[in-house]
């Protein structure tokens, strides 16, 4: 993984909430806060919340006596997030997965939304995740499913690795779509220290008024800008635009509608 890869700064946190939040991320948000949705109180810790799209969730769907508290490695996520809701029983906290800032056996459930991609030590972040639990607690998070299986991602990648043939960009296959082999997770979950481990493909619908709202969100509103922008950073746009014909050639123009899919983990301390 490039350090480039966890860059969420200047637009791209605006950028990514208003045209891949209720794209791809949307979806999945609600389906995590169903899964926590027998948590009737205590503390909940939310690692990579992004721009809060499933802490909203979770806020809408939580009984009020559970208090949230939404951590990110990127300060500048957090912020645009806490500009989204005014809810008091959510605290946001930069914090790095890795090394979180809280005592052993703190919360009663942790949940992360397609953030583990982007840890650089996996396992030590699972390690970090079940040290933070109470016993008997459970951890709650998905990652994408092979890129191939995302009719949304795979044509904007192709079509920027086009742009760039002698150093195609690669940030989508390399690290949102590159973690996606469930025994391989499997695995370091155990080595981790959990038990009980489950998981679950689950596939859904990512829609959008356009072809372009995609191809904006990977291309404007990712790190994929940042393997852009280092290559020629006058070809943003075109970029985007070669992306944009992408996505209208394998849905359409517009309003699109295409098959998005992530795996599911759900494991116990």
């Amino acid at each position: 993984m490039s350090d480039t890869d966890k860059a969420f700064t200047g637009s791209i946190p605006a950028l990514y909430d208003r045209h891949l939040g209720p794209l791809i991320f949307a979806p999945y948000a609600d389906d995590m806060a169903q899964r926590l949705a027998g948590l009737k109180q205590g503390r909940l810790l939310e690692i990579a919340a992004g721009t809060g799209i499933v802490t909203r969730a979770l806020d809408r769907t939580l009984p009020a006596p559970v208090r949230i508290v939404a951590t990110d490695l990127n300060q500048a996520m957090l912020d645009h997030a806490a500009t989204l809701t005014q809810s008091r029983r959510i605290e946001w906290r930069q914090a790095d997965a890795l090394s979180l800032p809280f005592k052993d056996d703190e919360f009663d459930a942790v949940i992360c939304q397609f953030g583990v991609m982007f840890f650089p030590d996996k396992r030590k972040a699972f390690a970090e995740a079940r040290r933070v639990l109470k016993p008997r607690c459970r951890y709650v998070f998905n990652v994408w499913d092979r890129i191939e299986e995302n009719e949304v991602a795979q044509p904007v990648s192709d079509a920027i690795a086009a742009c760039f043939p002698e150093d195609p960009p690669q940030f989508a296959r390399r690290t949102p779509y590159g973690y996606h082999d469930a025994e391989l997770i499997h695995r370091e979950l155990v080595a981790a220290g959990f038990v009980e481990i489950k998981s679950q493909v689950v596939t859904k619908r990512a829609r959008a008024a356009s072809a372009r709202d995609p191809a904006m969100g990977l291309c404007q509103g990712s790190p994929l800008r940042n393997e852009i922008m280092a290559r020629d950073p006058g070809r943003l746009e075109e970029a985007t635009e070669a992306a944009t014909k992408a996505v209208a050639a394998k849905l359409g123009p517009g309003p699109i509608d295409g098959k998005i899919q992530a795996i599911v983990f759900e494991a116990m301390k």
